[in-house]
């Protein structure tokens, strides 16, 4: 992936100070979001599920497989041959929305679930594809 530019302090909402002109260095986004390349992979969020917890439709997940999946991760799931991002609550065997026009996805006994991996990051386009 080609090299971005970081700005250290941030980035201000108001106006630019001149003196942010000197104050850069490069970051590659596979260094920042991707620790184990050979296990993570992305794809295309779809629906507003989870947009309680800023993942929109759209977005692009970031999803490491080689994550233990742990209660209140958000996952990307299989569940009967069918993929789906979720929080997993392992607490009560279900997957939760962060929508609440969306209810519980109870799994139960018997069902195939496969956990693809658990999503890292998230990333949002601001102008449309």
């Amino acid at each position: 992936m080609k090299l971005a530019t970081l700005y250290s302090h941030g980035v201000a909402a108001g106006f630019p100070s001149p003196a942010d002109d000197h104050k850069e260095k490069s970051l590659s986004l596979d260094q920042h979001l991707i620790t184990h390349p050979a296990a993570t992979f992305m794809a295309r969020a779809n629906g507003d599920s989870m947009q309680g917890l800023g993942i929109f439709d759209r977005d692009l997940l970031v999803v490491d497989r080689s994550l233990t999946p742990v209660h209140g991760d958000v996952v990307v799931v299989a569940l009967d041959g069918q993929l789906t991002c979720k929080v997993l609550d392992r607490h009560h065997g279900r997957l939760l929305s962060a929508n609440d026009r969306y209810p519980p996805i109870p799994v139960w006994e018997g069902q195939e679930l496969i956990v693809e991996g658990v999503v890292k990051a998230s990333i949002r386009y601001h102008r449309p594809l």
